[in-house]
């Protein structure tokens, strides 16, 4: 079987059986990979009259297209390469294929958590924020004092003094 070499993506016909597979999750987790590794598993592909047809890698495929990629690593083979590869599908190097596929989604979901985490604590600072704004221009937010309700501070400093000698919370 002849080595790994790049071939035009838009020579490539996908068989509608295959397209039926097509799992957009997994094109993107793939298309991630390939930004940050590149291309570490070529796609087997064999030659029919003037185009090539997909034997296996649809989601490669997929990925480098949607990637904006016009060539992609791949194998020329026939269909018995195909159906032989699939009866060996839980070789070491498939194996090794499916846990870095794990490890980024795990990182994936690591990092969407965190970003989570950090957008929900971005009110309460912008709530603070908005208070203190309010102290400083002499809008109170919560309860009044008793003693001068009409009166207005001017800075936050004459205001931690005005809550401190009525009883306020600062």
């Amino acid at each position: 079987m002849p080595g790994p070499e790049s071939l035009p993506i838009d020579q490539i016909y996908v068989p509608l059986k295959k397209r039926k597979n097509l799992r957009l999750e997994v094109v993107q987790e793939i298309a991630a990979s390939i930004l940050e590794i590149g291309q570490q598993v070529p796609i087997l592909v064999r030659p029919d009259e003037s185009r090539l047809v997909l034997l296996e890698g649809l989601h490669r495929l997929e990925a480098c297209k949607a990637l904006g990629e016009t060539t992609i690593i791949g194998v020329l083979g026939s269909a018995e390469t195909a159906h032989h590869k699939a009866l060996l599908s839980d070789t070491a190097e498939t194996e090794a294929e499916r846990d870095k596929m794990a490890r980024l989604k795990k990182l994936r979901l690591e990092k969407e958590a965190a970003d989570r985490s950090t957008a929900s604590a971005t009110p309460i600072v912008e709530t603070k924020s908005a208070e203190l704004r309010s102290a400083r221009s002499g809008k109170s937010i919560g309860r009044r004092s008793s003693g001068d309700q009409g009166s207005k501070t001017k800075t936050l400093s004459e205001w931690i003094t005005q809550q401190k000698r009525d009883g306020g919370r600062y």
